[in-house]
């Protein structure tokens, strides 16, 4: 059974960093596509990064040249860097990823999300 594992969420003052990691566990075949949702109380869940296997980044215009994501392919392992915090950054953070399972084909899966809070 293939899963996503998070980790490194917390409170942190504006202007702060924070580092999110999100490794991929299980009978992976290949990973598409590994990214980073947000959602905050009583809004959408919204996109704020993306990695796709052959390099390409995308990014939220809301946190485009404040976070930076990345990947570690022989790990299964999907980062972002939060630099510049702010309180809107508020949310609970969800990993994603798009793979092919040997066992049982295609599969979309999300983390069990962590919670990053931007106050002072």
């Amino acid at each position: 059974q293939e899963q996503l594992v998070e980790s490194g969420g917390g409170l942190v003052q504006p202007g702060g960093s924070l580092r999110l990691s999100c490794a991929a566990a299980g009978d992976i075949h290949t990973i598409y596509l590994m990214g980073w949702y947000r959602q905050a109380p009583e809004k959408e869940r919204e996109l704020v990064a993306e990695a796709s296997s052959g390099g390409t980044l995308s990014y939220a215009d809301s946190v485009r040249g404040r976070f930076t994501i990345s990947s570690d392919n022989d790990k299964n392992t999907v980062y972002l860097q939060m630099n510049s915090l702010r309180p809107e950054d508020t949310a609970v953070y969800y990993c994603n990823a798009q793979l092919m399972s040997r066992a049982s084909g295609y599969k979309t899966l999300w983390g069990q999300g962590t919670q990053v809070t931007v106050s002072s």
